[in-house]
């Protein structure tokens, strides 16, 4: 195939037949977010390379490998997007949206790039639902967030989806859990990956988050976080687990989770299907208290969460859920000659002004070929325009799925007609 008719490898189409998949999640995600008081922002998709190294992270596996990065045409670093968080806070330090009313709530759809081997679940161009809040340092802000990420699961209908928190505490009490991980971690120093040698004196963490086989491994007897928590993290903590008991939202604390970003404090999560392969978490966030200042903007505690989408819809399809259900042709109009095909013309447009979907003929199809056309894009009816029917300013609607014919005027009320007969299709 030539390589022009070849789409790049980890990226997807999303094709006309399938797209209303992603209207019924995209829908469910934005009419939760709004019930929950969040406002839609809409950021680029790309910004200046500093803006990931300071935000994300320069030990992350983001920034070291994944990144893509170019200079433009006046030798600035440029990089797409590879997550949704620095971009909002960007935005928002910018804008001035911290003068605004707090807590700022915000949400986004918005497309994400990382160069990384591509598989089940993993692209290199995805697509993200975030949540970004700002202004709201309590245990509370925590659990709206986790429960806004969980109405969404929820109204998609999606089962066996586990929701698994920590805590990673604050700069101060992460302190004394480096030096122990440092400690630990030194007995392994001849096995390390190159990667996780490096990261031993720059930040431990990341070594909790290493996928290679043999550093893995080291991890299960590591020592744990929530064994060094300073006690406002503690109670922070404690907090967030009362709350959400108090929701009835089910969790499990897994103390190995430490997240792929610098910028996370305190609390962090994931929700995980066990559905879609070894990428399991469809959603994941957590709190990120310092990473508005680091970007250069005033101490604004912050957090949020981002919902991989095509991950979503495998977990959907999986389970074989039911989507919205795909928009169809309410009426195609047929003609035969060009004073009936301008008066189909006519007709479609001020039905369309109606809010139906209507088509006539443009490309100069038989009659025969018409009719077959109206099948291939499931029209719930379908009308015969001839010289007879502009005569007597009248037609016959025929209900494609038996061939009932219904005798309607050609007048005002015929919006109102078709109107009540698509109602009692859908019904």
């Amino acid at each position: 195939m030539d390589i022009v008719t070849k789409r790049p490898r980890g990226t997807e189409d999303k094709l006309p037949k399938e797209i209303y998949k992603w209207h019924t999640l995209e829908k469910v995600a934005r009419d939760t977010a709004e019930a929950y008081g969040c406002k839609e922002i809409r950021t680029p998709t790309f910004e200046h390379t500093e803006l990931f190294q300071r935000g994300v992270g320069g030990t992350t596996d983001v920034v070291q490998k994944e990144m893509y990065t170019f200079e433009d045409k006046k030798g600035r670093s440029i990089t797409l997007k590879p997550e949704g968080t620095a971009g909002a806070v960007r935005a928002a330090i910018e804008n001035g949206l911290f003068n605004d009313a707090l807590p700022l709530k915000t949400y986004y759809f918005t497309r994400c790039f990382r160069y990384e081997t591509p598989q089940s679940g993993r692209l290199r161009e995805f697509n993200q639902f975030g949540i970004e809040v700002f202004g709201a340092a309590s245990p509370s802000s925590d659990v709206e967030v986790i429960a806004l990420a969980n109405d969404v699961i929820t109204r998609l209908g999606v089962k066996n989806i586990s929701l698994e928190i920590n805590s990673i505490g604050c700069p101060a009490c992460r302190a004394e859990y480096h030096k122990a991980l440092k400690a630990y971690y030194e007995q392994y120093k001849d096995k390390l990956c190159d990667t996780c040698l490096e990261r031993l004196d720059r930040n431990p963490m990341r070594l909790l988050d290493c996928k290679s086989e043999i550093c893995s491994g080291f991890k299960d007897n590591a020592p744990l976080i929530l064994d060094y928590l300073c006690d406002d993290c503690k109670d922070h903590f404690d907090g967030v687990k009362k709350r959400l008991d108090a929701l009835e939202i089910k969790y499990t604390v897994n103390p190995l989770i430490v997240r792929g970003l610098d910028y996370y404090t305190n609390t962090v999560f994931e929700f995980i299907s066990n559905e879609i392969g070894s990428q399991g978490a469809v959603c994941a966030g957590g709190r990120y208290n310092g990473l508005v200042e680091e970007i250069g903007g005033s101490l604004q505690p912050g957090l949020g969460f981002a919902m991989g989408l095509e991950r979503m819809i495998m977990v959907m399809d999986n389970q074989q859920l039911e989507y919205e259900p795909e928009k169809k042709c309410d009426l195609y109009i047929a003609s035969f000659d060009e004073e009936t095909n301008i008066y189909a013309m006519t007709l479609a447009n001020r039905l369309r002004a109606e809010g139906f979907w209507a088509e006539f003929d443009t490309a100069g199809r038989s009659f025969k070929a018409q009719m077959k056309y109206a099948n291939k894009i499931n029209a719930a009816y379908c009308m015969v325009i001839g010289s007879d029917e502009l005569a007597a300013k009248s037609a016959k609607l025929k209900r494609m799925s038996d061939g009932e014919e219904i005798a309607v005027k050609l007048d005002d009320s015929f919006a109102q007609k078709l109107n009540t007969l698509i109602m009692d299709i859908s019904l």
